[in-house]
């Protein structure tokens, strides 16, 4: 077995150029000055608008007031019923409730509530709203009105439905309902019209309308490897098995049961496997975190309905579908990795788990196979070929040892723009107050009527003095919040003894006492030369350079250094007794303030300042920081084809998901898997559409501030 226990480590460690790194010297902060701020809970408005923005708006304003030609066919769209708490089961509750249909009656100005029949109407999105500028909290819903089964329960609503008019972002018409399915019935909708057509063209004999497949005769599978079984690899074998080719499904760490008893001998003995941990295993990173299902990519998209639906198929509960902030939370991504799996080997898919790719085979600038070995064995003595007609990529994005790989091969890769910070908890009864005031009683550690409190805040900060950003970065660069974790724990993340990273996590009912957000700078490349790290990887090293420091000031062991944030912000050193923290494997007090660069620290300092007038507390005693957070997304992206998803610089590669750039979170990456899967499958023959025509043209998740 690979097990590494850390050493304590020396107590400094030197600079790029020999100098050493701790401590800093003590400044005084520059003058900072705030550009407009963003608050990602509240929405632009009115002449806060962009160009862009107010166009959008305005050609939606124009096709939703366009004469409806029939209103009584298809379904109307009700958005933005506010239903109070008072009057509302609750969050847990996704039906229609008596409070939800007097809101109804009111949309579309029918008398008497109670006469609406509930059978009607179905929920189509449930969030829960409790912003400052509210008169009260509210659950806010949007709800799908079927006008045929509403006349046909209630006939006196005939009247009413003819005095409808479309109003933009509150009542709309569509003639047809969408419905869309799981990414396995897409697939088998698309194999019958597609094996129906080609029986009538005398294309293929061997078609069973009934079962509702096909096949090409007298050529063999394809053999596609898929290195990853994150989300992305997971969606890229599910469409590529489906579609029957020949797929091999390579991980480096283990299956969720096995993952599962090594994380807990890093929690309990302190012993880290190299490749099983809360980075590597079945289901990625985010197997072991809160489980967002959040994404910037379009949540009513069909790609991303498609991929909800499948999480739903294998195993996910039906309210990620209607839920705002959907997440599943590690105890429920378990059982559903599970299933997936056992459907993958029922397709047909190999899969190797504890099987590390240590290269590529290439013959005449094309991928041939892969050379591979047994993830315990670190000395790679014992390598294995296995030849493949293509290899999609789908590593995430602490696979650091195949990024080295792909450059000995002269594959392009690009440094990209992340975020590093530390990692902020609070006690979670502290932040239900602060959002929800006198209504915090109701939470009940995920239990009660309200959902547990989270929050999500970002800024802007301008340096006036930046007039040298070459050596101390960009003039201005945003702050934010990352992955916070309501009612979770602080976890290591660190894949190598002598580097130390965190993240959050959660369970599905979110009730720790703790809630934790990890709050990060922008960085870039001006950030990384200034180290004195340059080339394609320079990311990685700026990356791994605080990850040492943060393991030298924790002493070694896996001890995370902490420091309170009013400490942090005063620039001391605590001389109190430290609150207490999620983190398991014990915490030391440290100075923080003096990690990173101080223009870092600095943005840092001056954001959470601006984070406490949003949230009057969030600067608390109470509060502790935790060091080091530098894995937010990817360092590097693979250029690659838009249409085809092939490298541009090795045929049959094919990089997708986190840990080539393309994706941002579980449901990006999953989608970015699934349109890679497809892709492949067109250039084999196994599927003659482009996925375009099914699910439309995939958004790019790509780099976001927040």
């Amino acid at each position: 077995m690979s097990v590494l226990r850390p050493n304590l480590l020396p107590l400094s460690l030197p600079y790029p150029n020999g100098t050493s790194i701790l401590p800093y010297p003590t400044r005084r902060l520059p003058h900072l000055q705030t550009l407009p701020k963003i608050i990602c809970a509240t929405k632009r408005t009115g002449k806060q608008r962009y160009p862009s923005e107010k166009k959008k708006l305005k050609l939606k304003h124009k096709e939703a007031l366009t004469d409806v030609k029939n209103k009584f066919d298809g379904i109307w769209r009700l958005s933005k019923l506010a239903v109070s708490v008072q009057n509302d089961p609750g969050k847990d509750f996704l039906g229609v409730s008596d409070g939800l249909l007097q809101e109804i009656a009111k949309a579309i100005k029918f008398p008497v509530a109670s006469m609406l029949p509930p059978g009607a109407f179905s929920v189509i999105r449930k969030s829960f709203d409790a912003r400052k500028m509210l008169k009260e909290a509210k659950f806010v819903y949007t709800v799908d009105m079927n006008v045929s089964e509403l006349i046909n329960l209630e006939p006196r609503t005939i009247d009413f439905i003819s005095d409808l008019e479309p109003r933009v972002g509150l009542i709309e018409h569509m003639p047809l309902e969408r419905v869309s399915g799981d990414i396995i019935s897409i697939i088998q909708g698309c194999k019958k019209v597609e094996g129906e057509r080609l029986l009538k063209e005398g294309g293929i004999s061997d078609y069973s309308c009934n079962a509702g497949t096909y096949k090409y005769t007298g050529s063999r599978k394809p053999k596609i490897a898929v290195v990853g079984s994150g989300p992305s690899g997971l969606f890229a074998s599910l469409v590529l098995a489906e579609l029957g080719a020949d797929v091999t499904l390579i991980e480096r760490g283990q299956p969720v049961e096995q993952r599962g008893r090594d994380i807990g001998a890093l929690m309990v003995r302190r012993v880290l496997e190299l490749e099983s941990n809360f980075c590597f295993g079945e289901g990625g990173a985010g197997t072991w975190s809160d489980g967002k299902l959040v994404t910037r990519i379009g949540r009513n998209s069909d790609s991303v309905l498609a991929v909800m639906k499948t999480l739903v198929h294998f195993g996910a509960p039906g309210n990620i579908l209607i839920d705002g902030k959907p997440h599943l939370g590690t105890d429920r991504l378990v059982p559903l990795l599970r299933n997936l799996r056992q459907n993958l080997q029922e397709q047909g898919v190999s899969i190797k788990f504890g099987t590390r790719v240590d290269d590529l085979i290439i013959e005449d600038g094309h991928v041939v196979g892969v050379k591979v070995s047994d993830s315990r064995d670190q000395q790679k003595l014992d390598c294995h070929k296995l030849g493949f007609d293509a290899v999609i990529l789908a590593v995430g994005h602490s696979a650091r040892d195949i990024y080295h790989m792909l450059l000995s091969h002269d594959i392009d890769l690009i440094p990209k723009d992340f975020a590093v910070g530390l990692r902020i908890e609070h006690p979670q009864e502290l932040i239900n107050s602060v959002q929800y005031s006198s209504l915090s009683t109701e939470v009940h550690r995920g239990r009660g009527k309200i959902p547990v409190a989270d929050y999500k805040v970002a800024s802007y900060v301008s340096r006036e003095d930046g007039k040298t950003p070459s050596s101390s970065g960009p003039t201005s660069r945003s702050c934010y919040s990352f992955c916070m974790c309501p009612g979770g724990q602080v976890v290591l993340t660190s894949t190598d003894p002598s580097e130390l990273c965190i993240n959050g996590m959660s369970f599905s009912r979110r009730a720790s006492k703790w809630a934790n957000a990890a709050l990060v700078v922008t960085v870039s490349t001006q950030d990384f030369n200034s180290l004195d790290f340059h080339g394609p990887l320079a990311g990685i090293d700026f990356q791994r350079e605080f990850e040492r420091r943060a393991a030298i000031m924790g002493g070694g062991d896996f001890v995370v250094p902490v420091q309170t944030v009013t400490d942090f912000l005063d620039g001391k050193f605590p001389v109190t007794s430290l609150p207490p923290s999620s983190y398991r494997l014990g915490v030391k007090a440290a100075k923080l303030h003096e990690l990173f660069p101080m223009h870092i620290t600095d943005a840092l300092r001056h954001s959470v300042s601006v984070f406490d007038k949003e949230l009057p507390g969030f600067i608390s005693n109470e509060a502790l920081l935790h060091g080091v957070e530098t894995r937010t997304s990817s360092p590097i992206q693979i250029p690659r084809s838009s249409d085809t998803y092939e490298s541009l610089s090795l045929k049959g590669l094919y990089p997708v998901g986190e840990g080539a750039g393309y994706a941002g979170g579980i449901v990006s990456a999953a989608v970015d898997g699934m349109h890679a899967g497809f892709a492949v499958a067109k250039r084999f023959g196994l599927f003659l559409d482009g996925i375009e025509s099914v699910l439309g043209k995939a958004q790019g998740a790509g780099f976001a501030k927040y």
